[in-house]
């Protein structure tokens, strides 16, 4: 494992338990459109940008009361809202994040989400200046499992890839960190840790409160 200089978060389903509220607001939104979702193909587009499950669902049935941009305004808007209502951290989260503070590694965020998604997550947790850089999946080219987002944070924080870090709890999160050749730390949600997938991680973890300073080299 080469030397690590920063350390790079996920945000949904990481640091803020918000995957149940994308999965309330994509059910309500698209039924609403006649697209009858379910939990299961909602859990299946984990990590993915919302712009891309929309235009997934759309290929797959398209609707017509809606345009595709209100569609993910409207879940993007109910998502917010759950979050600033009743957001949670993730369990560990706050104690992995005191941790890194104390040694030298710089910390960024790199979300598939919108950056008012991003903005009120970190308003929420009260954590907006624990990050020296902050990366939306709306400023790159292609969300994850492209490695763009990855890619890009690590250039704004002038390190090498293979010398950051990153947090994921998704397989498409797990995809993009290994392709730009970053070491990978996956929290999978319960349900899931057993998924053969998730292999391709250097190390799985049942919960950030079982990480310890040693999996990464500083």
């Amino acid at each position: 494992m080469k030397e690590t200089k920063a350390v790079i978060f996920d945000m949904d389903g990481l640091i803020i338990d918000s995957e149940p509220y994308w999965r309330l607001a994509m059910i309500e939104v698209f039924n609403s459109l006649g697209f009858i979702a379910t939990e299961e193909m909602c859990a299946a587009t984990t990590g993915l940008r919302i712009d891309e499950v929309v235009e997934l669902w759309y290929q797959n049935k398209p609707w017509q009361l809606k345009s595709k941009e209100q569609v993910c305004n409207d879940i993007i808007e109910s998502v917010c809202s759950h979050i600033s209502s009743k957001g949670v951290a993730m369990e560990g989260f706050f104690e992995v994040l005191e941790m890194l503070h104390k040694t030298k590694l710089q910390i960024a965020l790199a979300s598939s989400s919108a950056q008012i998604i991003i903005h009120t997550v970190l308003k929420r947790l009260q954590i907006q200046d624990s990050f020296q850089v902050i990366c939306s999946g709306e400023e790159v080219s292609h969300g994850k499992p492209h490695p763009a987002i990855f890619i890009e944070t690590a250039q704004r924080l002038n390190t090498l890839p293979r010398h950051c870090t990153v947090f994921e709890d998704s397989i498409f999160g797990m995809i993009a960190t290994k392709s730009a050749h970053m070491h990978s730390i996956v929290v999978p949600e319960p349900s899931n840790y057993e998924n053969e997938k998730f292999a391709l991680a250097d190390i799985k973890l049942r919960s950030l409160k079982d990480f310890k300073l040693d999996m990464i080299r500083l």
